[in-house]
């Protein structure tokens, strides 16, 4: 199962979420990382383990706030053996896909029509089924439709996000189940090797992670032992 950073970034910091609640984001401070500065938090999380892949979220892009590119462009470049997965609320996907796999949002989305043409156009590109509560972010009926998906997708609670609420098994299990190749990625609540062990045993393909990491509850003892297992 792969495991997955996120970095949400917001005027060029990294910030502390929870359960989507956008308007209270901080600078982050964590025992992983003091510093909420982008590069120094990624320093912190490869030293954690060689991850090889990070998630990074333009807040300020998806908000119509303004874009953190420049700065998410020149990281990608610093960690040229990383893959990097941008969401940057559809502002930009065609730069966004010359250094990093685009991640469409369905928050972000003006209908599913547009959905389909990003991915005709976007090379490999993630779909992030955005939940909040049990109130689905995106057009009517896309999270019912896996015929419309590609074949990597997120199922992002973000009411869960920072909340130490443990996944959302039950609406993991109801995604995978819509389709057979579909290789799902559980994002939202995830506290512990527990809570890794739960998803791989209903054929999760990964998880991101954050708030676990940075409080060490999933240390590199345990990601050692889970990645190898």
């Amino acid at each position: 199962m792969k495991l997955i950073p996120v970095i949400d970034v917001m005027h060029g910091h990294v910030v502390t979420a929870k359960r989507g609640e956008r308007q209270t984001y901080a600078p982050s401070n964590t025992p992983l990382c003091r510093s909420s500065r982008p590069g120094e938090v990624i320093a912190a999380l490869l030293a954690l383990h060689p991850f090889d892949t990070l998630y990074i979220a333009d807040l300020d892009a998806i908000l119509s706030q303004g874009s953190n590119s420049d700065l998410i462009r020149r990281l990608a470049h610093e960690h040229p053996d990383v893959t990097f997965w941008v969401d940057d609320g559809l502002m930009e996907p065609d730069a966004v896909s010359e250094f990093a796999r685009p991640v469409i949002g369905t928050e972000s989305l003006v209908n599913s029509e547009q959905l389909a043409h990003l991915l005709a156009s976007l090379p490999s590109p993630v779909l992030s089924l955005d939940y909040l509560g049990e109130r689905f972010l995106g057009p009517v009926g896309l999270d019912l439709r896996p015929d419309r998906w590609p074949e990597d997708v997120i199922a992002m609670t973000l009411s869960r996000v920072g909340a130490n609420s443990g996944p959302d098994l039950t609406r993991l299990q109801s995604l995978s189940a819509r389709r057979t190749d579909l290789r799902l990625y559980a994002a939202g609540g995830i506290r512990n090797p527990q809570d890794l062990e739960r998803l791989g045993s209903i054929g999760a393909a990964g998880a991101l992670l954050s708030t676990a990491l940075h409080q060490g509850t999933i240390d590199s003892m345990a990601l050692d032992r889970f990645l190898s297992s």
